[in-house]
């Protein structure tokens, strides 16, 4: 029996479409039909139903794909006991927002390229919304974002959240005291992209204070926004994590005593399964790394929700 036709059956099965699984296995639509139609013939059964909804497992190809995820874990297996896993050729595919790329990703790809010096990292950065789409249709192995994915074949774990706060230049005309939130809003509002959980939450806070024509200007990069406050644009709405230099600086200031929205959560999402290993490794690597993100920068920028194993054993 063919192993690349059982991986084959493993991806259709997971990503529950042809098309997609030969975008993820670097061959065509038709290469994949056949490889399944072999399977089918060898075994003498049906594995998948193909309607408007899209594939899916019949009850023989069910059991199949347990036999076929137990062989390629086992195959991966030994490819790892011949060989030093460290200096395979491998390569992933992580996914994040904006606001891990300027707080803790740095410092977690360290971790990884010292773990995995020939791992190949190919990053993306997009929103949400774009991010779980990605993951769901199996463009990216592993994605750092606002809100879970449901999926069979992927898995979440909440990591932490970023209290958000209003943010402005200090010794600027915005960097005053306001009354209420009402009176704050006068002025220009400036936050993440249209429709992302953030800016929701804002709208959300405004209309729960009684605002219903404010000013808001949202923006998907936070190098943007960060340029965009400090002229003197608005007043920006964003975890003070990403401008934390800043903060330090004296060049930003944080408002104090206004209502903010929810913080920021942060889900780690990644594809799990036989052969699949890596990237619960690179998900543990994540984790470390934003644990001693966590301990430098303290509760006011960032709340990390997974357990520090280092202090556990301590």
């Amino acid at each position: 029996m063919n192993l690349k036709f059982l991986e084959t059956l493993v991806w259709v099965a997971r990503l529950k479409s042809f098309r997609l699984t030969a975008e993820k296995m670097f061959t065509t639509q038709a290469s994949v039909s056949s490889r399944i139609a072999a399977l089918e013939d060898e075994l003498g059964t049906r594995l998948f139903l193909r309607d408007s909804k899209g594939v899916s497992l019949t009850p023989s190809g069910q059991k199949v794909l347990e036999y076929a995820e137990h062989m390629m874990n086992t195959l991966q297996e030994l490819k790892q006991s011949i060989g030093d896993s460290d200096n395979v050729r491998r390569s992933i595919r992580i996914g994040a927002i904006d606001v891990v790329i300027h707080t803790w990703l740095s410092s977690f790809i360290t971790k990884v390229m010292e773990r995995y010096p020939s791992l190949e990292i190919e990053l993306t950065v997009d929103t949400t919304r774009n991010l779980s789409d990605q993951v769901q249709k199996g463009y990216l192995d592993i994605s750092f974002q606002v809100e879970m994915v449901r999926s069979d074949s992927v898995r979440n774990l909440e990591l932490a959240t970023f209290p958000v706060s209003w943010i402005v230049p200090a010794d600027s005309l915005y960097h005053r005291g306001y009354a209420s939130l009402a009176d704050l809003t006068k002025e220009r509002i400036i936050t993440f992209s249209k429709n992302s959980r953030p800016h929701l939450d804002v709208l959300n806070l405004l209309h729960s204070a009684n605002v219903s024509t404010p000013r808001v200007s949202c923006v998907s990069s936070v190098a943007a926004m960060t340029h965009l406050i400090r002229t003197g644009f608005g007043v920006g709405l964003l975890p003070a994590a990403v401008v934390s230099d800043e903060l330090s600086r004296g060049v930003l200031t944080i408002l104090d005593g206004i209502a903010q929205p929810s913080a920021l959560g942060l889900v780690a999402t990644w594809h799990t399964g036989p052969g699949l290993e890596l990237n619960e490794d690179i998900i543990a690597l994540a984790c470390e790394a934003l644990c001693e993100y966590g301990a430098q920068m303290g509760e006011a920028m960032i709340s990390v929700l997974i357990p520090d194993k280092g202090q556990e054993t301590a």
